[in-house]
């Protein structure tokens, strides 16, 4: 077993403790340099060969800034650490060309790294961060005999050419003005602008000025963006991020038409439909979050998610979670034995250009709804009639409910840390229930320390549902809660959800697209149809399977179970189980399979 020590730079307060992790070192104390302060920073510095292991110090800190942790194997093929006590990078995944690479795997655990060396913004320097090479000359040899030796000397010599989809999609208008049709059309270097806005349906928004579009429009526009510029590597980050799931579906045609084009593409995606649908291989990342990432051999499509959900990988002999991921068939929840929480009449509300009608119906305690859909056709709208921010113009609410609201779109102006935000915003924060229902779930330990206005998109997701959760309230309403969330986190706050409401004799609804996530919490769903932008229709709760039939149907889209994790799985199109599926009127799947 190799050792590695990390210090959370940023949890670190030497000011506020004197260096209790130096004081109470067994090493210090038998006079070794096992710890020493940074003349520059004035932080430890822990020295991983002198270090026992012996976990005094990760006890003793009054700030859990300090790891030391047990690799799972003598890892000898280090990429790159940016410094002592700070992350390191094992292994890169190989790319190919004509394929789509899917990477998966938590977040914060290198995925951007790999991004910024194979994109030749950052030579890694093979685990040797006190003389890191200043050229390329070091890695190729590192690699000869490989692919990746010969992707890194075209590379160097400015002959790989690698275009980027960023993740966080809403901060481009920061940087990019003027309107869609302006910005594609400057991008288009292959001749694909009227390809690629009728696949992905840019079509009404293309005179629209760029600071103008929601979050799911800029995601679109940042994936044609990508798609219509010539290049050799494709990169694309989270590209499903506010999309449906028929515009999902879409943004998988015109990422895996690159692959077909002959390009290398990798894609870093936490939809499991999305990815298995995507993808020709899979490479899983696994390790510790901001302490290492080790990337596994490349694996199909099918054995990669599935190892990744057993939480073991075969050909590493290493597990990666304790437990596996368990999907269950659900049997219908009867709608006439539940403990009605709210009841609601035949609602109907209309707005300039668009209207929407939603059939009577009622939410049972201690159930979770889920609410699915296309964009622009209603689904935030109804939320808000429920959680009474806005007043429809026919029926009624019938029940005086108090909701708790996490809205799609999380903004954020507060100045201070997450600790501060907590205070001010969680009614229930400090109490023993808060700690082990919500804050140990949702690791905001780790970032109470941080200003909220510098927090990731994954991070501020989970401050906002965590406080949601915190608020007293009938109803939880949740629109989009697995946004910028890894595969384990979105799983993690499903579970969370179900307690809190549980152990409160609560409901739910959730407003989301991942068909993962809603068949792994609903107890029964709600399904919007339509026209986007002009009108919407929006069912009674009915049971999962009912509900997705009817969703599907529409789409012209089925889904299988795998055998062996009962995850769903997008069939091929007009494949020999797409077209039984249909013809029986089994979208979502056949019962025996």
């Amino acid at each position: 077993m190799s050792r590695i020590s990390i210090l959370d730079h940023d949890r670190c307060q030497p000011k506020k403790c004197n260096y209790t992790c130096i004081e109470y070192c067994p090493g210090v104390r038998m006079e070794e340099d096992t710890i020493i302060i940074d003349e520059k920073t004035k932080k430890p510095l822990i020295s991983e060969e002198l270090c026992s292991g012996c976990g005094i110090c990760t006890n003793r800190c009054p700030f859990n800034a300090i790891s030391v942790i047990n690799l799972p194997e003598a890892l000898d093929n280090s990429i790159h650490r940016f410094g002592q006590n700070m992350f390191e990078l094992f292994g890169l995944p190989t790319l190919s060309e004509g394929s789509v690479i899917g990477i998966l795997g938590p977040n914060g655990i290198g995925k951007s790294t790999i991004m910024r060396i194979l994109s030749g913004e950052m030579i890694p320097n093979l685990g040797n961060w006190e003389n890191p090479a200043d050229n390329w000359d070091e890695i190729i040899d590192y690699y000869k005999g490989s692919q990746l030796q010969s992707y890194f000397k075209n590379l160097s010599e400015g002959k790989i050419k690698v275009i980027h989809k960023p993740q966080m999609v809403d901060q481009l208008p920061k940087f990019v003005k003027g309107n869609v049709s302006e910005l594609l059309s400057n991008a288009d270097e292959r001749n694909k602008f009227e390809e690629v806005i009728e696949t992905l349906d840019l079509e009404n928004v293309l005179n629209r000025e760029i600071t103008n579009l929601s979050g799911g429009e800029l995601q679109r526009v940042a994936i044609a963006a990508s798609y219509v510029r010539e290049g050799d590597f494709y990169y694309f980050d989270e590209p499903t991020s506010w999309l449906d799931v028929r515009q999902r579906l879409n943004a998988v045609k015109v990422i895996r038409s690159l692959a077909e084009d002959g390009k290398s593409v990798m894609v870093i995606e936490h939809d499991l439909a999305t990815l298995d649908a995507i993808s020709d291989y899979i490479n899983i990342l696994y390790g510790q979050t901001g302490a290492y990432g080790v990337v596994s051999q490349m694996k199909g499509v099918r054995i990669g998610i599935n190892a990744y959900i057993n939480g073991f990988l075969k050909e590493e002999n290493v597990r990666i979670r304790k437990q596996p991921i368990e999907f269950s068939i659900r049997p219908p929840t009867p709608e006439d034995e539940g403990e009605s929480i709210v009841s609601y009449t035949n609602l109907k509300k209309s707005y300039d250009g668009f209207s929407l009608t939603a059939e009577s119906g009622e939410i049972f305690h201690d159930e979770i709804v889920t609410a699915f859909g296309s964009n622009g056709i209603g689904k935030t709208t109804f939320a808000k009639i429920l959680a009474n921010e806005v007043k429809p113009d026919e029926g009624e609410v019938e029940e005086d409910i108090k909701i708790a609201y996490k809205p799609q779109y999380i903004v954020s102006d507060f100045e201070g840390r997450v600790e501060d935000f907590l205070y001010m915003n969680a009614p229930s924060y400090g109490s023993n229930i808060f700690k082990t229902e919500i804050m140990k779930p949702f690791s905001l330990e780790d970032i109470l320390d941080k200003q909220v206005n510098e927090l990731s998109g994954g991070e501020l997701q989970r401050l906002a549902v965590a406080t949601t959760l915190s608020k007293d309230a009938d109803i939880y309403l949740f629109d989009e809660p697995t946004a910028f969330l890894d595969v384990e986190q979105r799983l993690i706050a499903g579970k969370a959800i179900r307690k809190i409401i549980e152990s409160k004799n609560t409901a739910s609804l959730i407003i989301d697209h991942d068909i993962v996530f809603i068949d792994y919490i609903s107890d029964r769903a709600m399904v919007f149809q339509g026209e986007p932008g002009l009108k919407g229709k929006a069912s009674k709760p009915m049971d999962l399977r009912t509900s997705m039939n009817k969703f599907l149907k529409d789409l012209k889209i089925t889904f299988r179970r795998d055998k062996e994790t009962k995850r769903p799985r997008v069939n091929k199109l007009d494949s020999y189980l797409d077209r039984e599926q249909k013809e029986i009127g089994e979208y979502y799947y056949l019962k025996d399979k």
